[in-house]
């Protein structure tokens, strides 16, 4: 269990909004029906992807790693929300690779259980399912994911389709937006650019909060707020500005209008098209200025 007030006040909030229903979450699968709902990229590339193990000092991660069949590329790590890995975001990494970029998508849960940690149908009004949910989430610290990302940065500059000679970005989803910035924080000269979306607990009172690690950083953010949390928590935006702004480093932070926490991964409940793909555009701004 994890007792750490960062974490506590990540399972609060995550208990507050998420909302996936059975036939919002588990309606789609890997394949043309996840293609319909991302719009074809412009200009893209071809890309080649797999399945992957990549070793930790807590034991071994299951992955997914997507990148464009020729050349060297932008390497960027994604955390993905309490869902975990799932074909979703295996669809999203395939979609940020035909861009130009060499994508790793990990399991944050692997030292409890391979990928998919969620069920098919995963229904947060389910005692059982919810109970399970919670306690993956409690089996991740600030710690924990330190230990990863020292993991999965290095393993992506071993590949050739990673360019060493420039910067990598990291992005998160809900509970995996803080970790962004922890990732961000330990590699402040390999991190160029990070992109949270609907992040979870970006702010708290506890002493290691996520936005207290800005001043460790060399990256420039994205940080794209659900309007159901902004109205949760209305001054956590500003505190992030703020910590910015004392850093001299450029974020971009913004409440989307009209969305709920977890609208961009396509098979959420409350997947919001329009927005969610405004957000991309905005992250893609950012990689093509902070990866250089």
């Amino acid at each position: 269990m994890c007792d750490n007030d960062t974490f506590d006040d990540m399972l609060e909030y995550e208990l507050r909004t998420a909302r996936v229903s059975r036939r919002g979450f588990g309606a789609l699968t890997l394949g043309a029906s996840f293609a319909s709902l991302l719009p074809a990229v412009a200009g893209a590339v071809e890309v080649a992807g797999s399945d992957v193990d990549v070793k930790t000092p807590d034991g071994v991660c299951d992955a997914y790693f997507v990148h464009p069949v020729h050349g060297a590329h932008p390497g960027v790590l994604i955390w993905p929300d309490i869902f975990g890995l799932r074909p979703a975001f295996k669809q999203m990494a395939t979609r940020l690779a035909q861009s130009g970029y060499a994508v790793l998508v990990v399991n944050p849960f692997y030292r409890t259980k391979k990928a998919p940690t969620a069920p098919e149908h995963p229904d947060f009004s389910d005692p059982a399912t919810r109970n399970a949910l919670i306690s993956l989430m409690r089996s991740l610290t600030p710690q924990t994911v330190v230990t990863d990302a020292h993991a999965f940065v290095p393993w992506l500059d071993r590949q050739r389709s990673v360019d060493k000679h420039r910067l990598m970005a990291t992005t998160g989803y809900c509970m995996g937006g803080p970790f962004t910035l922890r990732t961000a924080a330990a590699f402040p000269d390999r991190i160029g650019a990070g992109a949270s979306f609907h992040g979870a607990s970006l702010v708290t009172n506890g002493p290691d909060s996520p936005h207290l690690l800005v001043p460790r950083i060399k990256a420039q953010f994205l940080f794209a707020i659900a309007a159901s949390d902004d109205m949760q928590d209305p001054k956590a935006k500003d505190v992030l500005r703020a910590a910015f702004r004392e850093a001299h480093l450029h974020a971009e932070i913004e409440v989307y209008a009209g969305t709920k926490h977890g609208w961009c991964p396509p098979d959420t409940a409350v997947y919001n098209h329009d927005q969610a793909e405004r957000a991309w555009s905005r992250m893609l701004v950012l990689f093509k200025q902070a990866l250089a």
